[in-house]
């Protein structure tokens, strides 16, 4: 057993799917297994960034459903998107106290895409709210985020797994997928159809990133859920604990990264 390891969680983004790694944090704290550095794209960086801020998994989970978290997404009045961000905003710098990652407890990296160079940038110094924002963009829902010089929109469309910030400065990287797809016989209308194509090429630039982790967890059937559906919350929570769970206990080995100290979010 390694003494102090350093872990890395990457968290994939998802909407309201997010909310299962939550789940998965809460087992892995139960398990003793605190990561040292997180990652994640969009939903992934709001929970990795909280999570890093100081809240329980628990906390967080209750502040996403007593605020009910996406009726702070109202219509824009723009050509670039359909939805803006600015409420959200309000509502993170409540629970963000100081907008810089300097401030967090755990060290975060957020992944989001410059949409005009057609590229992947990390963000893990400066302000925080602006790059989570950006990186939780989807691309025709909400307007871009101008920030430094660059529009830019979310992180998964092109790394939906942020492991790259990881790779090199962790021993052990945990990758968390949120948007398994469970099978389906029959595409019923083009709303179905247009969903499913999305995640489909979601997750392929995640499983392209799965042989990078040494450990990587996936609660199944988890994209049959709407992105924004914040009534399934607490199953969605369910579903990661349970699978994180379930996976500690079929692969054990991941017990050797039980840390002598706790994270300070303990």
């Amino acid at each position: 057993m390694k003494s102090n390891p350093k872990i890395g969680l990457a968290l994939s983004g998802g909407g309201v799917r997010g909310i299962s790694h939550l789940g998965v944090l809460k087992a892995l704290n139960e398990a003793d297994i605190y990561p040292t550095r997180l990652s994640g794209s969009s939903a992934g960086a709001i929970a990795g960034t909280m999570y890093c801020s100081g809240y329980k998994p628990e906390e967080i989970l209750r502040i996403i459903v007593d605020t009910n978290y996406f009726k702070f997404i109202r219509p824009a009045i723009s050509l670039k998107g359909i939805l803006t961000m600015s409420q959200v905003e309000k509502l993170l710098k409540l629970y963000i106290k100081t907008d810089d990652f300097s401030s967090l407890q755990i060290p975060m990296t957020v992944a989001a895409t410059d949409i005009q160079k057609g590229k992947v940038v990390y963000f893990s110094e400066g302000e925080i709210i602006k790059p989570v924002l950006a990186s939780s963009c989807i691309p025709g829902m909400f307007e871009p985020i101008e920030y430094e010089d660059k529009f830019l929109i979310d992180g998964g469309v092109l790394n939906n797994l942020p492991v790259e910030p990881l790779d090199g400065v962790c021993d052990t990287i945990i990758g968390v997928n949120c948007n398994h797809l469970p099978e389906e016989s029959n595409v019923k209308n083009m709303r179905v159809l247009i969903e499913r194509s999305v995640i489909m090429s979601m997750n392929y630039n995640v499983y392209s990133r799965q042989s990078k982790c040494d450990y990587f967890i996936e609660a199944p059937g988890l994209g049959k859920y709407g992105v924004l559906d914040i009534r399934k919350a607490p199953q969605i929570f369910k579903a990661g604990y349970d699978t994180a769970m379930e996976y500690m206990e079929k692969n054990p080995s991941i017990l050797d990264l039980v840390s002598g100290s706790k994270s300070l979010t303990a």
